[in-house]
């Protein structure tokens, strides 16, 4: 459930830090790692069934996959074997990104403001701000808007702004963005 504060905890050893505003973080699936941290920005809209792993990962480099020491360490032993399961790192959200049904994200990710994450969607790589990426695994589809609108909103970072100041913009925000509207925010806001 939304909420206008930012909310934080712990899962499975990994920090967790949701923005203001985002809402779905509910129906989250999340697989931590000692060490590791999940940030979500503000204003991000994540629909149910979405997964991100923080570590989990098995260890390609060694010469078994099968996790010794993490399953089954009464009957096998190995207790005392460190780095399995693995993590390639934090996973950080932008704000305003969009994460479809089923999608999942894997550790190490970074997702720029803006982007949108197609329904069932396997993102292993960092998506740029504004970018749509969807597949197995996730691919460029398009960007969201020119070069040019993607600077200025990323300029203008709409989502930092005052409650009271988005409650007002709120008509223009779900409007499509100009060049002309974007300069003249950008320069009401951040000048």
């Amino acid at each position: 459930m939304a909420s206008l504060d930012t909310q934080q905890g712990i899962i499975e050893n990994s920090k967790v830090t949701i923005g203001p505003c985002t809402y779905g973080y509910e129906y989250l699936q999340v697989f931590g790692s000692e060490g590791v941290s999940l940030t979500i920005g503000s204003f991000c809209s994540i629909a149910m069934k979405t997964t991100i792993f923080l570590g989990s990962n098995h260890r390609t480099d060694w010469i078994t996959t099968f996790p010794f020491g993490h399953q089954m360490a009464d009957e096998l032993g190995g207790r005392e074997i460190k780095g399995h399961p693995a993590s390639n790192g934090d996973v950080v959200i932008g704000h305003d990104v969009w994460i479809g049904y089923g999608s999942t994200i894997v550790s190490g990710v970074t997702i720029g403001s803006g982007a949108v994450i197609a329904a069932n969607a396997h993102v292993v790589k960092d998506v740029a701000p504004y970018e749509i990426v969807g597949g197995n695994p996730a691919k460029h589809i398009r960007y969201r808007f020119d070069e040019e609108i993607r600077a200025l909103l990323l300029e203008l970072r709409w989502w930092d702004l005052p409650i009271s100041v988005i409650k007002e913009l709120s008509q223009t925000l779900s409007s499509e963005p100009t060049v002309d509207l974007l300069k003249s925010l950008v320069a009401s806001f951040r000048a």
